[in-house]
């Protein structure tokens, strides 16, 4: 038996949209033992991930901090790959590959390329894509890369739900990452607003926030779910985008949930990038764009949102 290592550190949306190829290397390499090399914040919903055998974390600290990187490689090497997956394809990652794991076959963006293909053109695609690609180069059969699978990850939330509604419920991510300020809607307090007019006797509107969204989310008057005051972890956090009657969400990782969950909803996207390039959106999850996201009014968001619940 030979071991495999995939690395994916994040972010979560990432991670989410590589699952479908975790399973397809898996699948592939079905006698090998797959090892995922990825962050701390993610170590505990992968190590559920039926496509994994095993989680390996890393810290990602300075690559002037020798120390770390030798006791990484050290760590690293005694697993004896054969084959490293690279679904991270940064600067770091090709830094790894010179310096650390330069033994094994490695796959990533780089053995994608064709002949005179520049890695600034192939990065146009859709991020699927370019993986479908990547793992075709490398010999794996790509069944499930577009059919991701987050069922394993459920899990039963029903007592915590009670706290906060006895009624179905729409589910709203208002925030975004503090370094891509540009992806964020400033309506979301209006539109929060207008929902609980619209909906008062139907549906509990619930806002999810992160670890560090907590405070700016009771600004909101939406209801704030926490588990013993602090943020659900990703488990609770995809079981409840699972369970939510629509969601409205920024360009974020939930976005990337909603989407791959075929839940009803509405991604909101403005010109950081577009739905295709990222592979959000679907039949049921929509996605409204507007270059300049000011001037994609309430109005519009609110019509949208009124169609598909009614």
């Amino acid at each position: 038996m030979s071991n495999i290592l995939i690395i994916k550190h994040g972010s979560l949306g990432d991670l989410i949209q590589s699952i479908g190829a975790i399973e397809d290397i898996k699948n592939s390499n079905i006698d090998s033992k797959v090892y995922l090399l990825t962050s701390f914040q993610y170590a505990d919903l992968m190590s559920h991930c039926p496509f994994i055998d095993a989680i390996l974390i890393d810290k990602r600290k300075p690559r002037w901090n020798i120390p770390y990187l030798l006791n990484l490689k050290k760590n690293l090497l005694r697993f004896n790959f054969s084959h490293v997956f690279d679904l991270q394809n940064s600067s770091r990652t090709i830094f790894y590959k010179k310096f650390i794991l330069n033994k094994p076959i490695w796959s990533s963006t780089y053995t994608a390329l064709k002949d005179g293909q520049k890695k600034s053109d192939f990065d146009k695609d859709p991020v699927l894509d370019r993986l479908q690609v990547q793992l075709n180069r490398s010999g794996v059969d790509t069944k499930n890369i577009k059919k991701i699978n987050l069922s394993w990850s459920f899990i039963n939330i029903s007592r915590l739900l009670k706290q906060y509604t006895s009624n179905d419920y729409i589910l709203i991510f208002p925030f975004c990452s503090k370094k891509h300020q540009n992806k964020r809607w400033p309506y979301f307090k209006e539109l929060i607003n207008k929902l609980k007019q619209i909906y008062k006797l139907n549906y509990s509107i619930i806002i999810a926030p992160g670890p560090n969204e907590i405070a700016e989310s009771k600004k909101f008057s939406a209801k704030v779910i926490l588990d013993n005051e602090k943020a659900l972890n990703l488990n609770q956090l995809i079981s409840l985008i699972n369970g939510a009657k629509y969601i409205v969400s920024n360009d974020t990782g939930p976005a990337h949930i909603c989407s791959h969950l075929n839940k009803n909803g509405l991604a909101l996207f403005g010109s950081h990038t577009s739905s295709k390039k990222v592979n959000i959106g679907n039949s049921n999850f929509k996605v409204l764009s507007e270059k300049k996201l000011s001037n994609l009014d309430i109005n519009t968001v609110i019509s949208k949102i009124e169609k598909e619940l009614n």
